[in-house]
């Protein structure tokens, strides 16, 4: 089946800085997504990763800087000329019209020839697994059907580069992971340069190609997921990718983990570079007095909160088989990988 969609595309933020009023929303931003890629604008609500997705679009304006396609400067090009397609979080379906018809919009807009717009609809429904579908009204349709719905009306323009602002928030979790899979699939077969915006750390690793964590309109790093998780480059984005434990560097029961800290002011380490005994052992590990405050079993593993010197490490331990493992106030030897700290700034 043709794409339809022509060369992949590079897509650059150069020096962009917005704001609305006295709030800047987007400080000095530089992105460079690749031809072809799926990248993911990963970070919390407000953080300003919508904001740029739609400064992609065209719908917003940026105060400084410029949006390349392909090294043209678009920033002064409409929104309807960038042939840019974006499926929001809502889907935007109308209600009154059938699938077929909601597909076919942006089509009849550009006023191609009625069959050339039967034929495309039909192109792009096959394409997401709804060719039986064109003559139900969105409303009879599941949510999972709704969002490929909204995705084949915007593949069906041809667009030069997917933009999909958290198109699968709506959704169950069972669905959610089933339809990221799809959307991978899809990206993978249309190589279409997207760029997926989501506030879900998983979402973000389990697709994405690489990764642009923002906090407050700032690019904090852009990585894959394994860079971002084993190498993050501060504090807020090691705690924003994953679960980690954070201790100050110079902390008299923590500091015998690092060398002499520098300019660091944590350790960082994950949850699962952590050992539980009822007495200290492996002499790779660095052996500090713990107690279980909470524990939560999540199935292939157990959680654990332990004080130690009145901080709160975390530790997840495999779940075996028969295996009641550490009761809430047990006093245990609590045991951190040296190999596995990281030291980290603010």
């Amino acid at each position: 089946m043709t794409t339809g969609t022509g060369a992949p595309v590079r897509v650059e933020a150069r020096g962009v800085t917005l704001a609305f009023g006295a709030t800047t929303v987007l400080r000095d931003i530089h992105v460079r997504i690749e031809p072809g890629e799926f990248f993911a604008l990963l970070g919390p609500s407000g953080c300003g990763k919508s904001t740029l997705l739609r400064l992609i679009a065209g719908f917003n304006r940026a105060q400084r800087g410029a949006i390349f396609l392909d090294g043209e400067d678009i920033s002064a090009v409409p929104p309807w000329e960038r042939n840019v397609g974006m499926v929001f979080q809502s889907y935007a379906l109308w209600p009154h019209m059938t699938v077929a018809e909601n597909v076919a919009f942006g089509l009849e807009e550009r006023r191609l020839p009625r069959q050339r717009v039967r034929a495309r609809v039909a192109e792009v429904l096959e394409l997401v697994g709804l060719a039986e579908f064109g003559g139900r009204r969105p409303g009879q349709l599941s949510g999972g059907q709704q969002q490929r719905v909204a995705l084949a009306r915007t593949l069906a323009i041809e667009p030069r580069v997917l933009l999909l602002d958290e198109p699968l928030s709506n959704l169950d979790a069972r669905l959610r992971h089933h339809m990221r899979r799809e959307l991978l699939a899809m990206q993978r077969k249309l190589g279409i340069t997207t760029i997926f915006v989501t506030h879900d750390q998983e979402e973000a690793m389990t697709t994405a190609d690489r990764i642009a964590v923002m906090d407050q309109g700032v690019v904090q790093q852009v990585g894959s997921a394994l860079e971002l998780y084993d190498a993050p480059a501060n504090r807020f984005v090691a705690e924003f990718v994953g679960t980690i434990n954070l201790v100050p560097a110079t902390d008299p029961l923590f500091d015998a983990l690092v060398a002499a800290p520098g300019g660091a002011t944590h350790a960082a380490f994950r949850p699962h570079s952590v050992l539980l005994t009822e007495r200290p052992g492996d002499p790779t590990h660095h052996w500090v007095p713990a107690r279980v405050a909470e524990r939560e079993f999540l199935g292939e593993f157990i959680r654990y909160r332990l004080e130690a010197a009145g901080r709160e490490v975390i530790a997840d331990l495999p779940h075996a088989l028969g295996s009641a493992g550490f009761a809430q106030a047990a006093d245990v030897s609590l045991g951190i990988d040296r190999t596995q700290v990281r030291l980290l700034g603010a």
